[in-house]
């Protein structure tokens, strides 16, 4: 497999031979008003460029997998840029209806059992943020990617860790994650996304896998940088397994 970190949580996965574009956020920088009551109300979203053009981005995709509908995660470029036929995945019934009327032809809901060309999807699951939060983020989802001839690749989502992290690898056992890990935040809730505790809980969880760590300082409400992330990796001396990609960077396994 091949996995690229295009911005944010946009990532392209090549996966058994097929080219997956997971929660494409496409538009230009500061196209978006900041995230309200949250840091850098003075900037607008996405806070930073893409790392290549759109075309490039979208090139031979196979197929979407939308793990959500915030627009750091779907928005309206990638709906622009995307063929309406394209085959596109989501969370659920009520996901696929929205992006149904945006026009888009083929959309499944995952499932613990769905197969696409042969990989093996699985739907997992996910909370974005702890307590009352919960109620203003929604429901959000991963998703475990299952192939003969791949190893297992566990794509986590909007997720803080909890014990619904702890069962997916439990059940799971992927040798490669990709985590959201930048901690954003309102002013009030605390995380919606991984903090660097809960990355290192990650690591404790499933200490041979390889983590790749995203969502890092593209949209207001970021709260730990990379260079955070990184002095803790060092710190507790686990580089050799926990990387923080910057854009455009790719990780082939």
């Amino acid at each position: 497999m091949n996995i690229k970190h295009i911005r944010n949580a946009t990532l392209v996965v090549e996966y058994a031979g097929k080219r997956f574009l997971v929660d494409p956020m496409l538009a230009e920088k500061g196209t978006f008003p900041p995230f309200p009551n949250s840091p850098r109300q003075d900037q607008m979203n996405p806070l930073i460029n893409l790392p290549m053009s759109v075309e490039e981005v979208i090139e031979d995709i196979d197929a979407v997998i939308v793990t959500h509908l915030h627009y750091d995660h779907w928005d309206d470029a990638a709906k622009e840029a995307l063929p309406k036929e394209i085959k596109l995945f989501v969370q659920n019934e009520e996901d696929a209806e929205q992006i149904r009327n945006e026009g888009f032809k083929n959309v499944e809901v995952l499932t613990e059992e769905t197969v696409y060309e042969g990989v093996q999807l699985i739907k997992t699951k996910g909370e974005h943020g702890r307590g009352e939060i919960l109620k203003m983020a929604g429901f959000v989802c991963g998703v475990v990617f299952k192939h003969q001839d791949e190893k297992t690749l566990y794509v986590a989502g909007d997720t803080v860790w909890y014990e619904g992290v702890q069962e997916e690898l439990d059940k799971h056992k992927p040798e490669v994650i990709v985590v959201n890990s930048g901690d954003n935040q309102f002013s009030q809730g605390g995380s919606l996304v991984m903090n660097k505790e809960d990355v290192y809980e990650v690591y404790k969880a499933a200490p041979e896998a390889k983590i790749i760590c995203v969502h890092m300082e593209a949209v207001n409400h970021w709260n730990l940088s990379r260079e955070d992330l990184n002095s803790f990796i060092n710190e507790k001396d686990i580089s050799s397994n926990v990387f923080v990609p910057v854009e455009g960077e790719s990780y082939s396994f």
